[in-house]
């Protein structure tokens, strides 16, 4: 497969991105803030209608499995998408912004994951070697930080404030992500294998008795848990922490733009060494740099700013390892594992963690006592240590067991450079 297609089949992956930052870090602190919706009840809804689209992902996946393509699953997830979007942005007047939330969400998590869960799918299908595996993975997630780079500033800079900013970037999206999809799907060839007749309920089963898949998932479920959390709770820690609520573009900025320079990186040296091993390096990394937030206060916005740079690095093997690794375990004809199957449960597993992180995030801190806006030293102790503390627990976590399966989880290291 050729770079111009390797770079047209990532293309897609931008505007997928940045759909998905509003949806996960603007949304609870709009509707907090702006439309006058509790903390509990926020998390208890995005917690609810998380996990009902989660437990959805893994039938959406093994039911591609049937189907005689991807491209055009992928194009018919995107049209719920493009309508939902928009409309969770900006909630209709007269109607209760809740109820509104709901319908939104359940639109855009319906679309989000038909189209995105195939994209990967097929991806995994092109992946002939674990090098071009790799060069896929970052070819799609490179451009879905661009994406989220782009979708971080736009509000910003669209206007002075967040919900005619965010209503802006929405308009702004839909031909871009028109574009994207006509590039994408013209370009890049679908080379299905032959679909399968089995039923969903024996492609998943099939899923989850793979060993080797099943410790790659806990790895990457506790790693997801640790990352959700922080982003989940980052623009409130700006505004009542840092007291800099003026920077949170630029903060998201540094972040993800550290994580596109970033990825050419740790593709470079997962060809070297394997792309676990890489993976644990990143963690590492994380866990030296994101132990400085617990440091912070008012008027740290420097600091802040050089977490960023170093978290976004890691973030570049984040986005790429896991699934190149994936696409690894898809890829081993010794042991048959069905792509759309296996993307559906881990599209599952990365809104399960996104469902926590929201479900016990907010009311945690509800019950600790914070509330939006509150600046006391009670209620910026109590956020730092949600923000801060337990996500460096669930990352040590990740990196013990995944340090303990590399071998398992990248058996032929010699593969990774092949």
């Amino acid at each position: 497969m050729n770079t111009a297609r390797v770079f047209a089949y990532g293309l897609l992956g931008a505007p997928l991105a940045a759909a998905a930052l509003p949806i996960y870090i603007h949304i609870p602190k709009l509707y907090a803030e702006h439309y006058g919706v509790s903390l509990t009840l926020l998390g208890v809804v995005l917690f609810v209608a998380r996990l009902v689209d989660a437990l959805a992902d893994p039938l959406i996946g093994a039911a591609g499995d049937r189907a005689r393509g991807r491209r055009l699953i992928v194009l018919l997830g995107l049209l719920p998408l493009a309508v939902g979007l928009p409309a969770l942005v900006k909630p209709l007047a007269g109607i209760d912004p809740l109820l509104w939330l709901v319908g939104a969400l359940l639109l855009v998590y319906a679309g989000y994951s038909i189209a995105t869960i195939h994209y990967a799918a097929w991806g995994a299908e092109l992946s002939t070697t674990p090098a071009l595996g790799t060069r896929l993975v970052a070819s799609r997630e490179g451009w879905a930080l661009v994406g989220v780079v782009a979708a971080s500033v736009a509000p910003g800079l669209l206007a002075d404030d967040a919900p005619t900013g965010l209503w802006r970037a929405a308009l702004y999206w839909l031909p871009w992500l028109a574009l994207a999809a006509l590039l994408t799907t013209t370009t890049v060839p679908d080379l299905r294998p032959q679909a399968v007749a089995q039923p969903l309920l024996v492609t998943l089963r099939e899923v989850m008795r793979h060993a080797r898949f099943r410790r790659l998932l806990a790895v990457f479920a506790l790693n997801g848990i640790a990352a959700a959390v922080p982003g989940t709770l980052v623009l409130f820690f700006i505004a009542d922490v840092l007291q800099a609520p003026e920077r949170e573009g630029l903060f998201l900025a540094l972040y993800f733009v550290a994580g596109v320079l970033a990825l050419p990186l740790w593709t470079r040296l997962a060809d070297r060494i394997g792309r676990a091993r890489s993976w644990a390096a990143s963690m590492l990394l994380a866990i030296a740099v994101f132990g400085w937030a617990w440091t912070l206060g008012p008027g740290d916005a420097t600091a802040f700013m050089l977490i960023c740079v170093g978290s976004g690095i890691a973030l570049g093997a984040d986005l790429a390892l896991p699934p190149a690794l994936l696409a690894g375990l898809i890829a081993r004809r010794e042991e048959p594992l069905p792509a759309g199957g296996s993307f559906g449960v881990w599209t599952f597993v990365t809104k399960l963690n996104l469902a926590l992180a929201a479900g016990v995030a907010l009311p945690a801190l509800a019950l600790l006592g914070y509330r939006p806006g509150e600046q006391g030293d009670e209620a910026r102790a109590a956020l730092t240590a949600v923000y801060a503390l337990l996500p460096l627990l669930l990352k040590a976590a990740a990196l013990c067991l995944l340090w303990a399966g590399t071998r398992r989880l990248e058996p032929d290291l010699q593969g990774a450079s092949s």
